[in-house]
């Protein structure tokens, strides 16, 4: 779904302006230096803007300080992660003490890894395409 273009002016502006953990998180997935797969940052969806998205995996990755242990907020979260599961879009959400330490990091990657990699639930991935006929 097309972002409105305030959507799109806004999420310009935090790429500008990047906390700590998604800083250090984009150092780690930028380049598709994770497994060959590409994210963006700060990608608007629709009324929303994800931290980070791999487009090929249909994966947002939501990094969650302490503002979202709120009930108000976790239940805008809720709100936010039933209308993109709507979209076709999965959403992890990683808490940022997780990225600021170091063997947390190494999890998180691992995790992000494994959910953004292929599916194998017909036994692997697809057969080759031979060309011809």
């Amino acid at each position: 779904m097309r972002a409105p273009v305030l959507t799109f002016k806004r999420a310009r502006s935090l790429r500008r302006a990047m906390t700590k953990p998604e800083t250090i998180l984009w150092q780690a997935l930028r380049g598709a230096k994770l497994n060959g797969v590409r994210f963006r940052r700060q990608h608007p969806v629709g009324p929303y803007i994800l931290d980070f998205f791999a487009p090929s995996a249909r994966l947002a990755v939501e990094i969650d300080g302490d503002i979202h242990g709120d009930p108000a907020q976790a239940s805008h979260d809720a709100r936010r992660d039933a209308w993109l599961r709507s979209e076709g879009i999965r959403v992890m959400r990683v808490p940022a003490r997780d990225v600021l330490d170091n063997k947390g990091l190494e999890n998180v990657l691992l995790t992000i890894m494994n959910a953004a990699a292929p599916s194998t639930a017909f036994g692997g991935p697809p057969p080759p395409f031979h060309g011809g006929g």
